[in-house]
């Protein structure tokens, strides 16, 4: 790891990163390309979201390939980092898995009702990291 500038996170790091947020964004591409945000949760390590019907649905019983993203960062360090999941999005349907999923509390903050649990099984977790320059001060 270097002091300062671009430095990957390793698979581990990512998971860990995945468990501090909230709120993320999903990116899809059902014949035209959109990023929503989502609040989510983790279940069994995979990201789940709920969703009305759109196209984070559509790719959902599509079984696309989506990619979600997470990040922080700080303007005045010049610092921050972000995750990428990479995978397969599916609607959750089995009664026990529902089940599992509702005991997440994911609370939808939008008005319309987001009664459809999507998840990420991840094929593909990567992160990178921006340290500071030191003497950028």
């Amino acid at each position: 790891m270097s002091s300062y500038g671009l430095e990957l996170i390793s698979s581990e790091q990512c998971q860990e990163l995945l468990r501090t947020q909230t709120v993320g964004r999903v990116g899809v591409c059902t014949g035209r390309a959109g990023v929503f945000p989502v609040l989510y949760a983790l279940l069994d390590d995979d990201v789940v979201f709920r969703t009305a019907p759109g196209e984070k649905l559509i790719a959902a019983a599509l079984q696309r390939e989506v990619v979600f993203e997470i990040d922080d960062f700080d303007v005045a360090a010049r610092s921050g980092w972000s995750v990428n999941v990479l995978g397969n999005a599916e609607e959750i349907e089995d009664p026990h898995e529902l089940a599992r999923a509702n005991a997440l509390g994911l609370e939808p903050w939008a008005g319309e009702v987001r009664d459809r649990y999507v998840r990420i099984r991840a094929t593909e977790l990567s992160g990178r990291r921006i340290a500071p320059d030191p003497t950028a001060y």
